[in-house]
């Protein structure tokens, strides 16, 4: 596996569907970028067709499941902006974005209102990146994923992939607060939780993820722990496509 900039790609068939559209969005908010500045230093004022709104969803579609009681999702159901990520416990730009960039957008968007994040597992660690994803999900069936997930990557490294045996996966559970460790323990060895970690993967593959972490805003594509400024970026153009 080769390390990419900005996240960690996975050497296989799987047509990259995901990166080419992460490559045009980008091209195209750069053509827009550069019109405006033209526009901005000419001192001329926005033309009709460079204020028009832009439309809510971009070439993914609607990937937001907006399930009711989602351990594994944060904000309301009916948020106008949803942020799908797909991402590996094990990665360490995944980490990155957990501790740099997720709470500012949580308190931005998330507490706000205007943003749902919804987790997807895409493990491609090997074995340990799938017991992490099950265990995390253990901690979730008693309302701590979220905090199971934040103590994971807290104490991740900056770079390399941090070994998760059992043990420390019963040590990040306690110290999240899972409230019954002994079915914390017994969870993880389901085979319900290890499918639903499956399907996860199963979709990112058919979207043609082979990186984490990947995201998409609205269906817009976005690859790798990219600087806060840009998720918002995107989070506000989303909300000005809804007007």
């Amino acid at each position: 596996m080769a390390r990419g900039n900005g996240g960690v790609r996975r050497s296989q068939g799987v047509p990259n569907l995901f990166i080419v559209l992460a490559l045009v969005a980008a091209l195209a908010g750069l053509v827009i970028y550069v019109a405006t500045s033209s526009n901005t230093t000419a001192g001329a004022p926005a033309t009709a067709a460079t204020s028009a709104a832009k439309p809510a969803l971009g070439p993914l579609g609607d990937l937001a499941r907006r399930t009711p009681g989602d351990p594994l999702a944060a904000g309301r159901t009916d948020a106008p902006v949803t942020m799908v990520i797909f991402s590996d416990y094990r990665c360490p730009f995944c980490a990155k974005f957990s501790r740099d960039t997720e709470p500012t957008l949580r308190t931005k968007y998330v507490d706000t209102g205007k943003l749902r994040m919804e987790w997807r597992d895409f493990p491609i660690f090997g074995d340990q990146s799938v017991q992490a994803a099950v265990a995390a999900r253990a901690a979730g069936r008693q309302g701590k994923f979220w905090e199971f997930n934040r103590a994971l990557y807290a104490a991740a490294p900056d770079k390399g992939h941090p070994d998760l045996p059992p043990d420390r996966l019963l040590a990040f559970a306690r110290e999240a607060g899972v409230p019954d460790l002994a079915r914390f323990e017994q969870d993880t060895k389901s085979p319900a939780l290890l499918q639903e970690v499956r399907n996860d993967l199963n979709e990112g593959s058919s979207l043609g993820v082979t990186s984490t972490p990947a995201f998409s805003v609205n269906g817009h594509p976005m690859l790798g722990a990219q600087p806060v400024e840009l998720f918002e970026q995107r989070i506000e153009q989303s909300l000005a496509g809804l007007s």
